[in-house]
């Protein structure tokens, strides 16, 4: 029973999430699984945000402690207040200034006369009012101090007064009829009988912290002492002081920030920016910064990509300097041959060698015309092959024709090509053109190594039992075979290496180069071997493509 050699190692550029220690760290899968573990996708993103919401948070946090501070010292301050005034209510009566007989009364001189000679304290005002809510005593008036500011410089002879404008007089009386409206309705309210505390705007335009208790006889209320504290705009200077080391600090976190942007984003892209001139400038071939690339950011992926880029158009433009000269040599071989030749034949004196240089020179301008012609093929594959959407291709039908066509045009003594399927339908995702020129190269080659009226076989099966597993196209012939080292050699451009025996430029070098070329921009694979006797002789080559199934018909 026949058995077959070991079919060539499989093909390297197998696509790479075929198994997860192959997939690649920086490739499109790798870059979407760092994505779902971002804020929003983006790490610079969660940097610029932290940093602003840390400035944020200072101020709003120093805000929120600032405020409850500010309440504290306002409340300490009424609570103060509030026990003096009551202490300075029970005095009242103590002293006599609050009498109960014939009838409950306060001595509004007497209270006068408290107010001067007791100590009230600086920054403090004290105020007595009756059970109507007129005023009957005020340190203010009662204190020795007497208010006012030094008067400014004496003008110049001559020169007009200068008086306030009638609308600033206005506004100030406003202010003060609002003022002494606040202060009457707190002492209305400390009438009634319950204590009031308040911050309020004086009659100065000041802010006070004020305290009104009820003074009484007994049960029976007879006035209100009022207590002010001027001190509440100091209270709040020392707050405005206390939040500057907050906004000292976000300051200092914004502009902090502000750097770190700099550093690790305006920095890296204007150093991507300058490698990109240098390659646009053709200083250089390809982008490479190590220190970006091993950033596990939006920079990081950017720089790989830019070098990825950059070096696979640099490969580009390596392969298409070789290709150049691969051709410029090919194109030589027979342009030499040809000048020889016809240097040569005004020299030969018999017929006979006059046709054999003719015939040399024939089969050197079909060879010239073949080379041309797959160069032509081979430089227009790439465009061919970006511009054709993939579509569902019968690969079944494709086979038919394609030998339907062979068997149409095949001579006495010709290599005959049998089509071996089961003639069920088989379809792939592809473009039906560059897919026929995959079998029919397949079948030129194995027609060019196959002896006089042999057979070159196609066949399509599947790899596996699994329906989703790839189709195989399988082509036989029963030539000499590929030499075991070549398996891998005979698909890069321009391999002429023949077996002894064949016919010498037949074939340009570019056939299997290019099949292997659509194959693998298909997403599948080629690869060589050899069909094998019982004894271990070779019977032939066995090329065999496999390429991904495609939607299953209905």
């Amino acid at each position: 029973m026949a058995s077959d050699t070991a079919i060539a190692k499989a093909d390297r550029t197998a696509r790479p999430d075929d198994g997860v220690a192959g997939a690649d760290p920086s490739g499109p899968a790798a870059r979407l699984r760092r994505r779902l573990i971002r804020f929003g996708g983006s790490r610079l993103g969660a940097l610029i945000l932290a940093l602003n919401l840390l400035s944020l948070l200072i101020l709003f946090g120093g805000a929120l402690a600032l405020n409850e501070w500010r309440r504290g010292l306002v409340e300490a301050k009424q609570e103060s207040l509030s026990v003096q005034a009551e202490l300075l209510s029970n005095v009242l009566g103590q002293l006599g200034i609050t009498r109960g007989e014939p009838r409950p009364d306060l001595d509004a001189i007497q209270a006068g006369k408290w107010l001067r000679d007791n100590f009230i304290p600086s920054g403090q005002r004290a105020r007595i009012y009756d059970i109507d809510g007129v005023m009957v005593s005020d340190s203010y008036e009662v204190t020795e101090a007497i208010p006012g500011a030094p008067l400014p410089p004496a003008l110049p002879a001559g020169t007009a007064a200068i008086r306030p404008a009638p609308e600033a007089g206005r506004r100030e009386l406003e202010r003060q009829d609002r003022a002494a409206a606040a202060l009457a309705h707190e002492v209305d309210l400390a009438l009634s009988g319950q204590p009031q505390a308040s911050v309020r705007i004086s009659e100065s335009g000041d802010r006070v912290v004020s305290v009104s208790v009820p003074i009484r006889h007994v049960e029976k209320v007879l006035g209100v002492l009022t207590l002010e504290a001027g001190d509440v705009d100091a209270i709040l200077a020392a707050q405005r002081r206390a939040l500057m080391p907050f906004a000292l600090v976000a300051l200092v976190v914004s502009l902090l920030s502000s750097l770190l942007l700099h550093l690790f984003v305006a920095r890296p892209v204007l150093r991507l920016a300058a490698a990109a001139d240098q390659v646009r400038l053709q200083r250089a071939r390809a982008i490479s910064l190590p220190d970006l690339e091993g950033r596990r950011d939006e920079i990081g992926d950017l720089a790989r990509s830019l070098e990825s880029m950059t070096e696979t158009l640099s490969d580009r433009m390596d392969a298409i300097e070789r290709f150049a000269a691969d051709v410029s040599h090919e194109i030589k071989n027979p342009l030499t041959s040809i000048r020889s030749a016809l240097e040569t034949l005004p020299l030969v004196k018999t017929e006979a060698q006059r046709e054999r240089l003719t015939g040399l020179l024939q089969q050197d301008v079909r060879r010239l015309d073949r080379l041309i012609t797959d160069i032509s093929n081979a430089s227009r594959l790439d465009a061919e092959l970006s511009r054709d959407r993939p579509r569902p291709v019968d690969v079944t039908a494709l086979l038919s024709d394609i030998v339907g066509v062979y068997a149409a045009g095949l001579k006495p003594g010709e290599v005959t090509v049998r089509l071996v399927t089961g003639g069920d339908p088989a379809v792939v995702n592809g473009r039906d053109g560059p897919l026929g020129q995959v079998v029919r190269n397949l079948i030129d080659n194995a027609r060019s190594f196959s002896p006089p009226g042999g057979e070159v076989r196609i066949s399509l099966l599947r790899d596996g039992a699994d329906p989703q597993r790839p189709l195989v196209i399988r082509v036989e012939d029963d030539g000499p075979g590929i030499p075991p080292d070549n398996l891998e050699t005979v698909f890069e451009r321009f391999y002429t290496a023949r077996p002894r025996g064949t016919a010498f430029g037949a074939n340009s070098g570019l056939g299997l180069s290019i099949v292997r070329q659509i194959v693998e921009a298909h997403g599948g694979r080629v690869r060589a071997g050899n069909r094998s006797g019982p004894n271990g002789e070779i019977l032939g080559a066995r090329f065999e493509v496999a390429l991904p199934a495609g939607p299953r018909q209905t």
